[in-house]
């Protein structure tokens, strides 16, 4: 009967995914109090550090920062990178766990869902995460006054297609380790360069200029430049949808390699 029921869902009534997606959200109703206490607590304590503190010495020297507050300058590129945060998180632990510790993934496999379903709901689930996580960014970053124009309500989506960037990718290479010692090296020479260096907390145009493009082609810096032209109100459609493709094109470059190692590692 399971068999039958996997055929019905496939022919169009409940796509199979759906199921690997309800385990992720139903696993998440055990922690999801504290989650969402330090999605509200995070920006308010960067936004006060960097942006307040150490904003206020800042603007005391400089005045200006392309034409605005040190605050307001930051706190869009920090909504970026508190998205590259959560999907370079949610897609290296928990990636192995369910492959080689709790065996989640082979769990599901035992059901009618595929190995291309698994993928699909765990990156489903990330993408809630990241609606989630860029949602309430954006509304402390409005709470603050921070937000120029209508077009701020698009930062959200901007920091999701940021987060998933970073999600796929991790989560194809996260497929193929059996220890994880390599996730390390990530966070330490990728997600913290990337957060010191991808125009965060100071114009690109301040790096050296051989580390400029270096810079230009990372996906944290589209992130950084969407969301920040976004909740300004100075975004054009020509450089805007040119970061969105970037992010949009690492996110399925991210996803079809996934596919591969996935289904390397998950089909015996």
């Amino acid at each position: 009967m399971a068999s039958v029921a996997g055929e019905v869902e496939r022919d169009g009534t409940r796509p199979l995914w759906l199921r690997a997606l309800g385990y992720w959200a139903f696993q998440y109703r055990r922690t999801w109090r504290s989650s969402v206490t330090t999605s509200f607590l995070e920006p308010l304590l960067y936004l006060a550090a960097m942006g307040i503190g150490l904003g206020t010495l800042v603007d005391h020297h400089v005045h200006h920062v392309e034409g605005v507050s040190y605050l307001t300058f930051v706190g869009p590129g920090l909504l970026a990178s508190a998205a590259m945060q959560v999907g370079v998180s949610e897609s290296t632990y928990p990636v192995m766990g369910a492959i080689k510790w709790i065996k989640t993934y082979h769990a599901m496999l035992a059901t009618p869902l595929r190995v291309v379903d698994v993928l699909r709901g765990h990156m489903a689930w990330i993408t809630l995460r990241l609606v989630m996580v860029s949602g309430i960014f954006l509304g402390i970053l409005a709470a603050f006054g921070l937000t120029r124009s209508w077009e701020a309500v698009l930062t959200a989506p901007a920091g999701v297609l940021t987060g998933l960037a970073f999600s796929a990718p991790v989560a194809a290479f996260a497929a193929t380790q059996e220890r994880d010692a390599a996730f390390s090296v990530i966070y330490r020479f990728g997600v913290v360069p990337l957060f010191l260096f991808s125009g965060i907390f100071f114009p690109i145009t301040r790096l050296p200029g051989w580390l400029q493009p270096v810079a230009w082609a990372t996906p944290l810096y589209h992130g950084v430049a969407l969301c920040r032209a976004l909740v300004l109100g100075d975004a054009t459609l020509s450089t805007s949808v040119a970061h969105a493709a970037y992010l949009v094109a690492v996110a399925a470059a991210g996803y079809l390699a996934a596919t591969v190692t996935y289904r390397r590692r998950l089909v015996v």
